[in-house]
């Protein structure tokens, strides 16, 4: 990334080809660092500010701490003056896979065989499965 941010900024037809959403998008894990680039969702410039999704109120007070170094470090990579403002907004929480819930009697008669798989030692694989056998029994 940082030899794209790079490129990108040393080229004089990156202005013309890219918008400036798309060059902050470009810049922004090497202005911030991946672990806080890791943390963010979406970037977009309104007007003269860089709009930063985060994923919780912990992330949006700490970074926004850390706003003017933000800033200052992305003048610095992308080589303008454009963005004079940075503002963290708490975005829409992820939503972990959903898994089906199965009904007891249909638990019972699921098979166990990848849960003793995992288990190294014959003997104690054979006793785990019997135990089981006659625990769901």
């Amino acid at each position: 990334m940082e030899r794209a941010a790079r490129v990108i900024k040393n080229s004089k037809y990156s202005r013309q080809i890219l918008s400036e959403d798309e060059i902050a998008r470009a810049i922004w894990p090497v202005a911030v660092g991946k672990a806080i680039a890791a943390h963010t969702l979406r970037l977009k410039i309104v007007r003269a500010t860089l709009v930063v999704e985060v994923e919780d109120a912990v992330w949006q007070k700490q970074l926004f701490t850390l706003s003017n170094q933000i800033l200052e470090r992305l003048r610095v990579v992308s080589g303008s003056n454009s963005i004079e403002h940075i503002e963290f907004r708490v975005g829409a929480p992820r939503r972990e896979p959903q898994r089906a819930i199965a009904r007891q009697g249909a638990a019972a008669t699921l098979p166990f065989a990848d849960e003793a798989e995992s288990i190294q030692d014959p003997v104690l694989k054979k006793v785990y499965q019997l135990s089981r056998k006659r625990a769901t029994a």
